[in-house]
């Protein structure tokens, strides 16, 4: 690490400032250019429920001006993506200060991964999990019942879903940063892998909506994600120290002897 990861916390402060600041005026010039392709956007965004719904069937908004809003939020949306290079960009910026030199050059690498998962996360849930997903929710009606989405509804529904497959998708980029600086290493995530598959299912229930198929598609590509972590963590993080796998000043269960107990010194009892 450099003089700069010392700095105090007010200059952090600022810097993080900056930071944000560089995002914002981005993501609003990726808002100016999308705007005009809003329409042709929110027809894209709506196909996946568009093609399950019944012949004649659409969505329909309430509002007056709920259309006008909507087009803003999805301009914002495409605006938000065609910055994420950038955004992942100011955040390396931001944590470079605590690296060490030979881990500052990895900042392409890191922009270009982050970038291609985020987005190949959010085209996995918009191609792969909305036709399910919704082809589900539209199965629950009957003759008593029809399903009338709303626009404003439907947009903060995909959305939701679509960020939390890009974010989800960044995991293996999260646990190669993670063991590159030493918090944790391939074989301490070899061994906590039960709890890892646990807590991924519960996230992908949390996060998708209440039915197993959607919650399987969503848990399938994180254990995938979750081990070329691993394999990215064994081959390019720190090393984990020899004594990592069998550390022998640990004691031995009870009732049986430690590795080295043969060979401790024993103190005799007096008579």
């Amino acid at each position: 690490m450099d003089d700069e990861a010392r700095m105090p916390f007010t200059s952090h402060l600022e810097e993080l400032r900056k930071r944000l600041i560089t995002c914002l005026i981005t993501v609003g010039v990726g808002f100016v250019l999308s705007y005009g392709f809003s329409s042709q956007l929110f027809i894209l965004l709506v196909k996946p429920l568009k093609d399950v719904l019944p012949e004649g069937d659409t969505l329909i908004f309430t509002n007056l001006p709920e259309m006008f809003f909507v087009y803003i939020k999805i301009a914002l949306l495409a605006g938000a993506l065609l910055a994420s290079p950038v955004i992942f960009y100011q955040m390396w910026r931001f944590v470079a200060p605590g690296l060490y030199p030979n881990e500052k050059k990895h900042v392409v690498p890191f922009v270009i991964s982050s970038t291609m998962l985020f987005m190949g996360g959010a085209v996995f849930g918009y191609a792969v999990v909305f036709p399910f997903g919704f082809k589900f929710f539209v199965s629950l009606g009957s003759g008593y019942a029809k399903a009338l989405p709303a626009v404003n509804q439907y947009f903060s529904f995909s959305v939701k879903l679509l960020l939390a497959f890009g974010v989800i998708f960044e995991l293996p980029i999260v646990i190669l940063f993670l063991s590159k600086i030493g918090v944790v290493n391939y074989k301490s995530l070899r061994k906590r892998r039960k709890y890892a598959v646990l807590l991924i299912f519960v996230g992908a229930a949390i996060l998708t909506p209440p039915d197993v198929i959607t919650q399987l598609m969503m848990a399938g590509p994180l254990l995938l994600l979750f081990e070329v972590s691993i394999i990215l963590a064994k081959y390019f993080g720190k090393k984990p120290p020899p004594e990592s796998e069998a550390n022998p000043e640990e004691p031995g269960e009870p009732g049986e002897p430690g590795e080295d107990s043969e060979n401790s010194p024993t103190v005799q009892s007096k008579d």
